[in-house]
């Protein structure tokens, strides 16, 4: 992957306020694992009040990790980047401890409907999730001096917001954008179409200091959002090349794609090989299955590399 090298160096130690940035501290809760990397980051910002990104999944040493990061200040609001159990069911005990309202992605939501053979997802999904004012695109929070903006980054989930704090050239990235991995984008919840569009409206922007979800912050991140945007079309130029030759199933072309992957990850790959494959299916490169077969074919424009 030309021009996209991940940073795996963050130790991030569970339940410890670490300060990233003026006025923002980092809490990463304590639920290690395949797709979280050390754990899900909270971002305490401001000084009081505050504001509380992400609180992260139901975990009592979390919350109490939480309170003490926010140090009696007054919390103004609790902000979800996006609805999956990792990131946003902290939000109803925290709002309970302190009253402050849940804004920001609105319910959950999937890119198309479901379809015979889909993964499930309902144990990734937050379906008790209900914000108290959903934030749509350029919408944004005063707290104090500090105001936060809404950024509408959908595919990864298509409720995924981004949060710019105003004058700071800082970006909550979510799991839209992290140092440590490419972001999952999974049919039927994710849509790999508005993934890249999202991640090229982020290079319109001006922050270059994103604080993701997962794993380290990231400094001048603009070159490596680009790195992320060529490494989803060299992915999709050789899922072309190994179609032209032969029409294969996801397994197939896992089995290609992906040599050397930890078997754990093996599903989140598969999810990711159909998401290219939709979006391929739509620009016509790609024909889906026929029957039970299971096998993707070229489609009539297999050969058109103008897109």
């Amino acid at each position: 992957m030309a021009g996209l090298h991940f940073d795996r160096s963050f130790a991030g130690r569970p339940g410890i306020p670490v300060t990233v940035a003026p006025r923002v501290r980092r809490v990463t809760a304590d639920n290690p694992g395949a797709m979280t990397f050390v754990g899900t980051n909270s971002y305490v910002v401001g000084n009081d009040p505050v504001v509380v990104i992400d609180p992260g999944p139901e975990n009592e040493a979390h919350l109490t990790a939480l309170m003490i990061a926010i140090d009696g200040a007054d919390v103004s609001a609790i902000a979800v980047t996006h609805t999956h159990r990792d990131h946003s069911p902290l939000a109803r005990a925290l709002k309970a401890e302190t009253g402050a309202p849940i804004v920001g992605a609105g319910p959950h939501s999937f890119a198309r409907q479901a379809e015979t053979g889909d993964a499930s997802l309902d144990e990734a999904v937050d379906d008790a999730y209900a914000p108290d004012q959903v934030m749509d695109d350029g919408a944004v929070w005063r707290f104090g001096e500090l105001v936060l903006e809404a950024v509408a980054t959908p595919g990864h989930t298509m409720n995924h917001l981004c949060f710019a704090l105003g004058g700071q050239d800082t970006l909550f990235s979510g799991d839209h954008v992290m140092a440590w991995s490419t972001s999952l984008v999974a049919p039927p919840e994710g849509s790999m179409n508005a993934y890249l569009e999202s991640l090229q409206r982020l290079l319109t922007r001006p922050e270059s200091i994103y604080l993701p979800g997962h794993g380290a912050r990231l400094n001048d991140a603009k070159p490596y959002v680009e790195g992320l945007f060529a490494h989803r079309m060299e992915r999709e130029a050789a899922i072309l090349a190994a179609l032209e030759l032969d029409s294969l199933s996801i397994s197939a072309l896992v089995d290609l794609l992906y040599q050397g992957l930890d078997a754990r990850l093996r599903p989140a790959a598969g999810l990711s090989v159909l998401a290219h494959l939709e979006r391929l299916e739509g620009l016509g490169q790609v024909l889906r299955p026929v029957g039970n077969d299971g096998h993707w074919a070229a489609g009539p424009l297999a050969f058109d590399r103008s897109d």
